[in-house]
């Protein structure tokens, strides 16, 4: 096999290498782009002095004869010096083991589905002398509409080496797959990377005997054959794929559901950010402690009891601690503050500037004490013997002390207005007027209730996209994935290809990128983008012309320039209005081999 075919390289001046998928025994895998067909394609090469190049290329002769919608077809199949290759249509979706896998086995009506799918294909192939010859879990994908595709039909086989199959190698192979998506063993006779089948005594063991739940119709289907010669002979013939169609139509019935049920089922590959794992946080005795620094020596102190002493733990009769050093770890005891000194007169009474006597706490004039009982006026009559509480006259009460009962007066005129003045505003809110009771003026309401609000950015509806490459051959990249970046499915993207060299002056492309057309002239502030792999850099220009040629040498300036990770919200320093936005990348992320990137989802916020 030549080693100068490259990602990049050109086959027949028409299908340019993407990606090297796999490699064995000397034949090669690529994903490929059909410059004429404007698509990808998925495209084997061998050396045409290989011993297979002779079986592989009558093996894509044979297979184009078939014509059905379950084949992933054989477009092409060429010697171009010393290179032998086969073209077949590019099939996107998961395969079988790889979804059982991921996982778990299927239910029955959709395992008999998907099997009674490859069945018809097999039905189709047959009546033209054509078989698989290599049927397996991994030849059948489930696509990303939920249609059962078959891979490598007769090609399969040959680049294996193997001789051309026969119709009853391709039944027994339908049964293992029904096998295979009941209980995620293989059973069929060509080869697979699945866990095999158990066997007692060199046979296999039945579905029912391997996972409880699986209908006895199916299991029927399956032993009768991948049973033994004697149960097979002795059994209501299951002898062809017409016959294995028929059984599992009829169990399936109505298949409605069950395409759309799968894509669930669907594993994208996107490769996760793995962080390191954080060990958990355990409480160990160090075999060396760390300690802080000793303190300098300090008288030994009288024996304590154990355990550090603290000022909830000291004795409530020790009036004053023995002494300690500054550094040892007691509280010290906080000294009792001296009590506030009592004030030298009652608050609002100074002392008279006449020389009368000081209000303080009421003092009779005659010496004494007074009785318990005493009454303020000093007849026999008003004196009153028992509990019966004693009131003093307020007016007689404050005469002692000047200004009080002004003070008071004030306080009750004060709060008797603010009363009044909120219970004529209540009365005015009421009616609907002011608070002052004029009749309010509507265009005055009117304008300030119709005061625009800032209304917050929202996508902008109806975007186009074409991809722009113009250091490119056709001046294009993947254009045919450009709708996956605007198709609200995250799963989905707009990639680039794998580059040896990073972007900039000295690789092969200073960059490329989308030109989104918002339709019409709009004001852009903000764009938001999920890109596949990070960092990818990002410049966004805004124009009312679509570009041509690279942003810089169409004179335009980056309104907003970052290095983004996965999700990126990209704010543009100030709003641009604008019919086109232009999606730059800069740099790629690293992948294997090289750099590549690509745009899942993108929106434009007016």
């Amino acid at each position: 096999m030549p080693t100068s075919i490259r990602p990049g390289d050109v086959l027949a001046g028409r299908y340019r290498l993407v990606d090297l998928l796999s490699e064995s025994a000397g034949g090669r895998f690529w994903r490929a782009y059909d410059g004429v067909l404007q698509r990808h394609v998925a495209l084997h090469v061998i050396a045409a002095d290989d011993r297979r190049a002779g079986g592989l290329m009558e093996a894509a002769r044979r297979s184009a004869t078939v014509v059905d919608q379950h084949l992933l077809r054989v477009l092409d199949a060429e010697r171009e010096g010393d290179l032998c290759y086969v073209v077949n249509e590019w099939g996107k979706g998961t395969s079988l083991d790889i979804m059982l896998a991921a996982g778990g086995v299927l239910s029955p009506r959709r395992a008999a589905w998907v099997v009674s799918e490859v069945a018809a294909a097999c039905v189709v192939a047959h009546r033209g002398g054509v078989p698989h010859g290599r049927l397996s879990p991994e030849s059948v994908l489930i696509d990303t509409s939920g249609a059962v595709r078959v891979i490598g039909w007769s090609v399969d086989a040959a680049l294996h080496g193997l001789p051309p199959g026969d119709p009853a190698h391709d039944v027994q192979d339908l049964a293992g797959l029904l096998y295979a998506a009941l209980t995620g063993r293989w059973a069929g006779p060509s080869p697979s990377a699945m866990p095999p089948a158990p066997r007692d005594h060199g046979q296999v063991l039945r579905p029912r005997q391997v996972r409880a739940g699986i209908p006895r119709q199916l299991d029927v289907v399956c032993e009768q054959i991948l049973g033994s010669t004697e149960g097979r002979a002795h059994a209501r013939g299951v002898e062809s794929a017409l016959d294995v169609q028929a059984a599992l139509t009829e169990f399936v019935g109505d298949p409605a559901g069950i395409p759309e049920a799968l894509l669930v089922r669907l594993v994208h590959r996107h490769s996760p950010v793995v962080l390191p794992g954080v060990p958990e946080f355990e409480i160990k005795d160090p075999d060396v402690p760390t300690r802080a620094p000793e303190p300098d020596p300090a008288p030994e102190p009288d024996p304590e009891p154990e355990g550090e002493p603290t000022q909830a733990s000291l004795p409530a009769f020790i009036a004053e601690p023995e002494p300690r050093d500054d550094d040892a770890p007691t509280l010290a005891t906080p000294a009792v503050p001296p009590p506030e000194p009592e004030p030298e007169r009652p608050l609002f009474a100074p002392d008279p500037t006449d020389g009368g006597p000081v209000r303080r706490a009421r003092v009779r004039n005659e010496p004494g004490p007074e009785p318990a009982d005493y009454w303020p006026w000093e007849t026999d009559a008003g004196r009153v013997t028992g509990s019966v509480p004693v009131y003093e006259d307020p007016d007689e009460a404050d005469d002692g002390v000047p200004g009080r009962s002004t003070l008071r007066l004030a306080v009750l005129l004060l709060t008797a207005m603010v009363l009044l003045v909120g219970i004529a505003v209540a009365f005015n809110l009421g009616r609907g007027r002011t608070p002052l009771g004029a009749v309010p003026d509507d265009s005055s309401s009117q304008s300030s209730s119709s005061t625009p609000t800032t209304a917050a950015p929202s996508p902008v509806a109806g975007i186009t996209a074409t991809s722009l490459d113009p250091q490119g051959d056709d001046g294009e990249e993947h254009p045919e994935e450009v709708g996956d970046a605007l198709d609200g499915n995250p799963d989905t993207a707009w990639s680039t290809l794998t580059y040896k060299q990073q972007f900039g002056p000295a690789g092969l492309k200073t960059g490329l990128g989308l030109v989104l057309d918002l339709g019409s002239s709009q004001q852009v502030s903000e764009v938001d983008l999920s890109l596949v792999g990070q960092p990818t850099g990002v410049q966004v220009f805004v124009t009312d012309a679509a570009p041509t040629t690279s942003p810089a040498d169409a004179g335009l300036e980056p309104l907003a320039e970052v290095s983004a990770g996965a999700q990126e919200k990209i704010p543009l320093d100030q709003p641009q209005e604008g019919r086109y936005v232009v999606i730059w990348l800069t740099s790629l992320p690293s992948v294997s081999g090289g750099f590549r990137g690509g745009i899942s989802e993108l929106s434009v916020l007016s």
